[in-house]
């Protein structure tokens, strides 16, 4: 067996662990439950995936974002281990044939999203797996006190009678102590179990600016610090906008947000990575899961909701341990912002069970209908066909996700998939008889494989570029193909998907919490004004301030943020004038001089000495004579 040293040497080609790593590994492979609390870009999913690798059996692994699902395994599958995923996103079919390959295949880990914990078939082949361990990822999802709650990860403990006493790994960037203990209260851990890393980037600057012009503030940045940066701004228009102002300048820069299509968002982002692009202007769809260590700034173009979200985002810059830059610019409209957010983010309980009842009428369900049903959801149709501000809806439609009545998933992308549904022995047939067929079938299945036995993902456009016809040909040619019976072909959609885990109640039977709503409510509140004071208060070293939110006393002066070096700057200046008045006196207290003499003497380019001189006169150390400046006493 190796050990976890040669794992990482093997597979991650680093000849020693980050802080924290291996104390965190050896826990686990001790068989400890295990809260790891490491900072963004601390290197978290190798204190998982070392110990799976060790341990005979597959690791599942709980994550909620799909697109840190898919980064992960596909950075896995490039190692040559095997890692498959269920989700939201996928068929019936799809996720049948994912489970049996976890269940009978070589496999090493299982990653679900949260809300496929309550499927029932999931939980029976979970029962059938030889698990080795149980990962929670981004694990201050399951704390109501932490800043991304999410009811669906409660559904864990569903998961966990199931497979025993498995050893749990929660892992998290951004937890508070009160977060990390109810995150282990909430998981049931065995026996409390924390090992975190400090919260200190010590090469990071953090810099804070009270500003109008946030463009030209950027512009400025831009030039100033050299090397790769991430903008992030609230609005995709905004996105664009910021984007083309920089390359209107003459910058490279690109914007990146959700509504841009998959392909888009790859190129984007391989283009960033690669150097081809300098600066992302974003919004937080952007970095999750990006392993870029060379990037020298990252740059808030307004105050982001929470400390949680500000230290999460700035920590993607520097993670190559040399000096970078953590920029965040704001003004009072800001403020006002995150005051607007918070009325939206908490409209009042009759509206919310209002949005409730109309969504159900929306999706069609009669009272006591829809568990279990998964639908495609357009918010906009939602809200203009029900006469709903859109804001206003989404929040509420969050809230009562919030008290776990359905979940609301990120818009993602379906590629489209077929499967064909005949035997090679009539596929063949077909092909004798349809000449024109004949040669698309051969592309697809020289290009394809594992057509026979589930829905594979494909390209139109690639099939296209392959074979030199148009994506119109190819769509054409596939929808042929359905109807003669001969393949399944499910084109691809870009939708949020709205899982519904209860049936419809009325609003007799629908219970919304007026506690916890005034809790969550309290909480927000709580963040929102952190995040404001730590804008606002050019007192405190910026990374003190932050470790002390994150439970980190006694920190010391980074030494390096804006707060710092004008701390530094004052106490220069300060030495400067006092070293200029002690030379003043040592001038004056032979003889009184005029001022031109004084001049030649105190040899201060500055003149400094100009402004002590009218100092001490005022104070009374200094009289004026016949226009000869005399110490006095």
């Amino acid at each position: 067996m190796n050990t976890p040293l040669e794992i990482l040497k093997n597979h991650w080609f680093h000849d020693s662990f980050r802080p924290m790593q291996e104390e965190i590994i050896n826990s686990v492979l001790d068989g400890y439950d295990t809260l790891a609390l490491l900072p963004t870009g601390g290197g978290k999913s190798v204190c998982f995936q070392i110990p799976a690798l060790i341990t005979e059996g597959i690791c599942v692994v709980v994550s909620p974002l799909i697109a840190l699902m898919k980064d992960q395994i596909e950075n896995l599958r490039q190692k040559g281990i095997k890692a498959l995923a269920v989700h939201s996103g996928m068929t019936k079919n799809e996720i049948d044939i994912a489970l049996d390959n976890a269940v009978y295949g070589d496999y090493k880990f299982l990653y679900l999203s949260p809300e496929r914990l309550r499927n029932e078939v999931l939980k029976v082949r979970i029962a059938q797996m030889k698990i080795n361990y149980l990962v929670i990822d981004e694990a201050h999802c399951i704390s109501q006190w932490g800043y991304d709650f999410r009811p669906s990860y409660l559904s864990i403990k569903d998961i966990k009678e199931i497979i025993g006493e498995v050893p749990i790994i929660a892992l998290t960037a951004t937890a508070t102590p009160k977060v990390a203990e109810d995150i282990m209260i909430q998981l049931g851990f065995r026996k409390p179990n924390l090992i975190k890393s400090g919260f200190e980037r010590a090469n990071i600057s953090y810099v804070v600016r009270n500003v109008e012009d946030k463009n030209g503030q950027i512009l400025k940045i831009a030039h100033s610090v050299h090397g790769t940066g991430i903008v992030y701004v609230r609005e995709r228009k905004r996105a664009e906008e910021l984007a083309g102002f920089l390359q209107s300048q003459g910058v490279n820069a690109e914007a990146y947000h959700a509504g841009f299509t998959s392909v888009q968002r790859s190129k984007k982002q391989d283009d960033w990575k690669s150097g081809n692009t300098r600066i992302i202007v974003s919004t937080n769809a952007f970095g999750m899961g990006i392993d870029k260590s060379d990037v020298r700034f990252v740059c808030h173009y307004g105050l982001p909701e929470s400390t949680e979200a500000y230290f999460q985002e700035a920590g993607r810059a520097g993670r190559d341990e040399k000096r970078a830059y953590a920029i965040l610019l704001w003004n009072g409209s800001d403020i006002r912002r995150l005051r607007q957010i918070m009325n939206l983010t908490f409209p009042e309980i009759e509206y919310i069970k209002d949005v409730y009842q109309k969504l159900f009428i929306f999706l069609g369900y009669a009272y006591g209908s829809g568990k279990g049903e998964v639908i495609k959801f357009n918010l906009i149709d939602f809200a203009q066909k029900m006469k709903l501000h859109t804001l206003s809806s989404y929040h509420a439609i969050k809230y009562i996700q919030m008290e776990g009545y359905w979940n609301l998933t990120e818009e993602i992308d379906n590629p489209s998939r077929i499967m064909f549904t005949v035997n090679r022995d009539e596929l063949y047939k077909v092909q004798l008889k349809n000449s024109s067929l004949d040669s698309f079938i051969k592309i697809i299945l020289r290009i394809y494989t594992g057509l026979f036995s589930g829905f594979v993902p494909i390209d139109e456009e690639y099939i296209a570029r392959v074979s030199r016809n148009s994506k119109a040909s190819i769509v054409s040619n596939l929808i042929s193909l359905s109807r003669m019976h001969i393949i399944n072909y499910i084109p691809s959609v870009r939708s949020p998907l709205l899982i519904l885990n209860e049936e419809r109640l009325d609003n007799k039977n629908l219970y919304i919490s007026t506690k916890k709503y005034e809790e969550r409510k309290g909480i927000y509140q709580s963040r929102i004004d952190s995040i404001i004071s730590y804008s606002s208060n050019g007192d405190l070293c910026r990374s003190v301030q932050l470790l002390n939110y994150f439970g980190q006393a006694d920190s010391q002066d980074c030494g390096y943020c804006d707060v710092c070096i004008e701390k530094r700057k004052e106490r220069e200046g300060r030495s400067f004038e006092n070293e200029v008045e002690r030379r003043l006196i040592e001038v004056l207290i032979s003889a009184p001089r005029t001022l031109q003499e004084i001049s030649e003497l105190m040899e201060d380019e500055t003149k400094t000495y100009i402004l002590i001189l009218r100092d001490l006169v005022d104070r009374g150390g200094v009289t004026i004579v016949d226009e000869r400046y005399s110490l006095l006493g």
